[in-house]
């Protein structure tokens, strides 16, 4: 149960930092978070060391955790990471797909499609491609899928209209290439629906200018503060204990 709670702490973590609500530099107070999620010290403390060893903060003496540097080009390398790995998966999909498993795939699509919340289009968004890498038959593929996909802030996206309607546009071209049975243009579909989520996120966080402001963080004795949302404080990320886009089936 506690290894589960620390996944959870790092997952709401890995989201607020990967949105911008935690800019590089800042930092992290075990307190805080803890206070803030409701969770003892140790799951926090654990989930820290679960985020040190992917680079996402880092131990600064006399400063405790801070977030790690993040560039434009960090976020371009990981989407495009998961884009490779997805097109690959559904390839493999229109190779050998049946009318049962795309009816399947058309209602999914249909109920994100015509989702309205943000926590439905997630949950939806979810189950499609949860379906997709099912009927690959490639478990350790999806799993490193899965893996990558964790620092993708789903709530940045699934409250994003315009995201919305890219996304609805992907999955039918998706869809089409499956009936087609034609896995050059299944590939070329879903890596573009994640490229897509490389080009939004970086937009966001440039309006966020998290790149060109850093943060001055609070150290032992210090008397500065920083601009960025207390790890505590309420956001999106809270209820979202990891970015669960695309999981192994």
């Amino acid at each position: 149960m506690r290894a589960l709670l620390s996944e959870e702490v790092a997952g709401a973590l890995r989201a607020r930092i990967m949105s911008g609500e935690l800019r590089p530099g800042a930092r992290i107070r075990l307190e805080e978070v803890a206070a803030g999620l409701g969770v003892s010290i140790t799951p926090v403390r654990e989930a820290l060391l679960t985020l040190r060893g992917e680079d996402m903060v880092e131990l600064e003496p006399r400063k405790g955790y801070v977030v790690a540097p993040l560039s434009r080009q960090d976020i371009l390398d990981v989407f495009q990471l998961q884009g490779d790995i997805a097109g690959e998966l559904a390839a493999r999909v229109a190779t050998g797909i049946g009318e049962a498993q795309l009816a399947e795939l058309r209602v999914a699509h249909s109920k994100v499609a015509r989702a309205r919340r943000a926590a439905d289009v997630e949950a939806y968004e979810y189950e499609f491609h949860r379906a997709v890498n099912r009927m690959s038959r490639s478990r350790k593929l999806s799993w490193f899928l899965h893996t990558a996909t964790r620092y993708t802030p789903a709530r940045v996206y699934s409250a994003d209209p315009g995201w919305r309607e890219g996304m609805r546009a992907d999955h039918e071209a998706v869809l089409a290439a499956f009936a087609a049975a034609d896995a050059d243009a299944a590939r070329t579909a879903m890596t573009r629906h994640f490229t897509d989520g490389a080009e939004r996120l970086v937009k966001h966080l440039d309006d966020l200018g998290i790149w060109d402001s850093p943060i001055t963080v609070r150290g032992a004795g210090g008397t500065a503060s920083t601009p960025a949302a207390s790890p505590s404080g309420p956001g999106p990320a809270a209820s979202d204990p990891s970015a669960r886009r695309t999981v192994a089936g």
